[in-house]
């Protein structure tokens, strides 16, 4: 009985393994982890003005 487990078994879990690794990669990788590069400082010029203030009416 010991002998069933043979050729067949060993290409299945070798197949699992190589799908398991690819998405282990896949999500380092996407993830961003590998990266060596430290992000992009972003300047953001703006502008921002606003209409003077006016008096207020006297009161009556």
């Amino acid at each position: 009985m010991a002998e069933e487990n043979g050729t067949g078994s060993n290409a299945v879990w070798a197949i699992a393994l190589v799908v398991v690794v690819a998405i282990i990669a896949g999500v380092v990788y996407y993830s961003g982890v590998l990266r060596s590069k430290p992000a992009k400082e972003r300047d953001i010029d703006i502008n921002v003005t606003v209409p003077a203030a006016t008096a207020p009416s006297p009161a009556r």
